[in-house]
């Protein structure tokens, strides 16, 4: 009798390099056989017409987050994780936020007891740094980056989590010495502040009126700034969440000069507009789209596909972080309804990001299935220390496995959805291409929409260091 528990039979195995017409044999969890034919194993998933694709990776998610007074984030790591899962992904990466004169340690001390036994993926974390102190920048980063948290994120903007430029030097820093890899938030805080206080002073104060404080050239010049930075430490970065055309130029002028400069893009991007903002009427109903940097306009789309067809962005993420509309611990919370700077800042996304890329990516010919899976999985594995574990279907590699029908079509809408928003942005958006059943370390945890996986399934992933985090040695 064999000795492989399961035998994907029957579908076209498609990674970020290979597309081909295999069977996948499966032993303990991991992947142990691709063969033309595997006929004898203990059981049989039959992807007759189907897409046998590596597990998405989403590296950008927000999860039982502290939000501020009176918010309350609406998924936790068990709705956040089933969410995921039944989009077709199989691991996570949600952020340790540091609270300002907080120990950073104490902090993921924090968020591992909020994920134990509630995740039903795997799950890593980046940390947050918002008070860099010696303690910190000393002790607390390097010690926790050997524990598996191999990468960081800091901010450019927001009350409670803006560095300074002698901050960011003395992270980055830290980070080149320890090969660490520094996500940046790139939107300028006294820019932004300003316009704010600008557009109040006018009466303009409707969920619209955030894009209007935030444009583009805030988030070109934070860009422009966080590479010189990282320049002269001579530290690679990740631009995260990247809106449009003109942060994305800076991206790709770092890049012809040789600089390791890495950027991400998000559904929002090449789905929504300002426009969405304005709701009925300028009324709150706009609040549902109010995430940072805000959607642009259709030229920004037109370059985002530029971006994500010549190679500029690395990572598709969604930057999930959920809140609920309908509440006054939410969306419509009483101070939110007063003015746009205190609507809670983020959008649902990480079930919905897979399937809108696919289908308005891979569907309409604007990338390859090939580039789909890289920058869905391979791409964050890699950059983030879990390749070849993760991001691939290849002997050895976990058994982390998508079944997707190219085919289907789906109206992405709220009903159907498994996070903990009361909402989605995308609510009545067509899609052609979904994902049938989720497989994770071996096991089906969704199929057909019906969740199966259990919390507690999901595992700590202590990260490597990433490569991509190695200086260029300037």
């Amino acid at each position: 009798m064999s000795d492989l528990d399961l035998a994907i039979r029957g579908g076209t195995v498609i990674t970020a390099s290979d597309t081909i017409r295999c069977d996948v044999g499966i032993r303990n969890g991991r992947v142990a056989l691709l063969a033309e034919a595997i006929t004898d194993a203990k059981k049989t998933i039959d992807a007759s017409g189907l897409y046998v694709m590596p597990g998405g990776i989403d590296s950008h998610v927000h999860l039982d987050q502290d939000s501020g007074p009176d918010i309350t984030m609406a998924d936790g790591f068990e709705t956040g994780s089933r969410s995921a899962a039944a989009g077709g992904n199989t691991t996570i990466i949600p952020f340790a936020l540091q609270v300002k004169g907080s120990s950073l340690r104490g902090c993921v001390s924090d968020y591992h007891a909020k994920a134990e036994g509630k995740s039903l993926i795997d799950y890593g974390f980046h940390l947050i740094v918002s008070d860099p102190t010696p303690t910190v920048l000393n002790q607390e980063l390097p010690a926790l980056f050997a524990d598996g948290c191999t990468s960081f994120k800091v901010f450019m903007t927001y009350d409670d989590l803006v560095l300074n430029d002698r901050q960011l030097l003395e992270v980055f820093s830290v980070a080149r010495r320890e090969q660490a890899l520094v996500m940046v938030h790139a939107e300028g805080y006294d820019t932004i502040k300003f316009m704010t206080e600008t557009l109040e002073a006018a009466g303009k104060t409707a969920p619209y009126y955030h894009g209007v404080s935030r444009p583009e050239v805030i988030e070109r010049e934070a860009s422009h700034r966080a590479i010189s930075h990282a320049e002269l430490i001579d530290v690679p970065i990740m631009i995260v969440h990247v809106s449009g055309r003109e942060a994305m130029e800076q991206i790709r002028w770092a890049k012809q000069r040789g600089l390791k400069v890495y950027a991400e893009t998000c559904p929002q991007y090449i789905t929504l507009t300002a426009d969405d903002m304005k709701g009925a009427n300028m009324d709150m109903s706009g609040a549902k789209y109010v995430c940072s940097p805000p959607p642009r306009d259709t030229d920004s789309q037109k370059a985002i596909w530029e971006g994500l067809s010549q190679g500029v962005f690395h990572t598709f993420s969604s930057d999930h972080c959920p809140f609920f509309y309908d509440s006054p611990r939410g969306k419509l919370s009483p101070k939110g309804q007063t003015s746009f700077k205190y609507v809670p800042n983020g959008i649902p996304g990480v079930e919905t990001r897979m399937p809108i890329l696919w289908s308005e990516g891979v569907a309409k010919g604007r990338i390859s299935a090939n580039e789909f899976v890289a920058l869905t999985s391979t791409n964050h594995a890699k950059i983030y220390g879990l390749y070849p574990k993760k991001g691939t279907i290849a002997v050895g590699s976990d058994a982390d496995i998508v079944l997707w029908d190219p085919n289907r079509k789906e109206v992405l809408r709220q009903e159907i959805l498994h996070h903990g928003s009361d909402y989605t942005p995308w609510e009545g958006f067509a899609v052609t291409g979904y994902p049938v059943m989720t497989i994770a370390r071996g096991r089906v945890i969704v199929e057909d929409g019906k969740v199966l996986g259990k919390p507690g399934d999901g595992q700590f992933l202590k990260r490597d260091k990433s490569p991509y985090a190695v200086p260029a040695g300037a």
